[in-house]
């Protein structure tokens, strides 16, 4: 993938979903915690990996969109700074607790996205709509 990606005809949608999963993820951060039972937090460490997955899912979606450097660059500190933001909120919200495991993983999440964006899975979006579209 390079800067010069074709347009995304879609690129409203695109964006509009993506901005709803940004809602979700803030939502879901700041809401009572999930019950302990949850299936992925019944395996070791489960909450850090559904942190670096949402994560993760964040900057792999708006990299599809944003593919110059600085755009992306932009990203990748936005999102690492909403994750440090959240926990931060969630310590002073007396609902959660914060974690700088968290931190960390959402963080983990945003870089790999960010480097496996660089390529070809940069461009999922764009084979979508010439597949689909």
């Amino acid at each position: 993938m390079n800067h010069f990606s074709p347009p995304l005809r879609f690129r409203t949608g695109w964006l509009g979903i993506g901005w709803c999963l940004v809602i979700v993820v803030i939502v879901s951060s700041l809401a009572s915690p999930p019950p302990a039972t949850d299936s992925l937090f019944m395996l070791p460490h489960g909450d850090k990996i559904g942190h670096g997955f949402a994560y993760l899912v964040l900057m792999g979606w708006f990299a599809q969109i944003y593919h110059t450097p600085k755009s992306r660059l932009g990203y990748l500190i936005g999102f690492i700074l909403l994750g440090v933001a959240l926990e931060i909120l969630q310590g002073l919200g007396g609902v959660r607790e914060a974690d700088w495991r968290d931190a960390m993983a959402n963080s983990v999440g945003v870089v790999l996205a960010w480097q496996v964006t660089k390529k070809r899975w940069g461009e999922v979006l764009v084979w979508v709509e010439r597949r689909y579209g």
